[in-house]
């Protein structure tokens, strides 16, 4: 790993990966403080990975029959046995000591089409989820929606008409709320009210990407920057509280999914590079680390289950 920066601009290269677990879509990462250990998706091989972050070789995997693409705590449950999980249907809690979960809810008649993908737990412990086409049905159409669930009702729809609705994410104050809508190249912002619930206002872009490649997973910084995988670039971008492009990570594989903090470091998701070649082919889906030098900003205690 080598760092620069440049009139400003700061750049991060990786050159190899802590973990190259060949994922087709490896997705989600969510780091488990008590056992110093990230649990990642791989959401077209349907499994849950957790590796530990002393030991590479330490990986434990949990096999599906259907996509599981989002993980999440929740509240007051140790996440070593209970985890809530977005599947193909919906939302779910998932036994990780039996590798099977039980839905909470399902997105209803009519979604058959749809699958689950990104999300993130809000600071009033509702978990956002975004829906879109699943594998196998052609090109992807624009039938996808942005839900939030709570554990007493059924799913709320934000929005609709999405094609690949991507990460969900909060401003380091938790006033302000990301949307990420790949497909459109673009991250939407809201106000966020905290006090009344989540309640959202304001809706605009707060940055449009420039570039072949589609933004995809974020997280957020304690400083409110954001730090944005971009699928198709070979790069994490880090993007200022202001929108503005301010430094880079640059990976040796092409199709970058989703990063989490841990500490000082990005820990970074990537997906296959069938139509590449060499070293791009070979890390497709491995997984990365960083050290960045900031820390992610949390809320909560995970998904309010009442």
């Amino acid at each position: 790993m080598s760092t620069a920066t440049e009139k400003g601009f700061q750049i991060w290269e990786v050159a190899t990966p802590y973990l190259n677990v060949h994922c087709k879509l490896g997705e989600g990462p969510h780091y488990e403080p008590a056992t110093n250990t990230l649990r990642f998706v791989d959401i077209i091989n349907k499994r849950l990975h957790t590796v530990s972050l002393t030991d590479p070789g330490e990986l434990k995997t949990i096999q599906f029959d259907e996509p599981v693409t989002v993980t999440a705590d929740i509240e007051g449950v140790d996440p070593q046995q209970k985890i809530l999980v977005g599947a193909k249907q919906g939302l779910a809690v998932l036994d990780r000591a039996k590798g099977e979960y039980q839905y909470l809810t399902k997105f209803g008649d009519g979604h058959e089409r749809l699958r689950s993908n990104d999300g993130a737990v809000d600071p009033n412990g509702r978990f956002w989820l975004g829906t879109m086409t699943d594998f196998g049905l052609g090109d992807f159409r624009s039938e996808g929606f942005l839900y939030h669930f709570t554990s007493r009702s059924a799913p709320t729809v934000v929005l609709s008409d999405l094609k690949i609705p991507n990460s969900v994410g909060w401003s380091s104050d938790g006033r302000t709320m990301y949307f990420t809508h790949s497909t459109e190249r673009e991250v939407i912002a809201w106000d966020y009210d905290v006090a009344s619930g989540g309640t959202l206002s304001n809706q605009r872009v707060w940055y449009k990407h420039d570039g072949p490649g589609e933004p995809d997973g974020f997280r957020v910084d304690t400083e409110g920057n954001v730090w944005h995988a971009v699928y198709g670039e070979s790069r994490v971008l880090k993007i200022n509280k202001e929108g503005k492009l301010v430094g880079e990570v640059r990976l040796p594989t092409k199709n970058i999914t989703c990063v989490e903090f841990v500490g000082e470091e990005l820990l970074i998701t990537t997906a296959n590079d069938d139509e590449g070649e060499g070293t791009s082919k070979e890390l497709g889906g491995a997984l990365f680390r960083v050290n960045v030098g900031a820390k992610g900003v949390g809320f909560g205690k995970g998904f309010k289950l009442e």
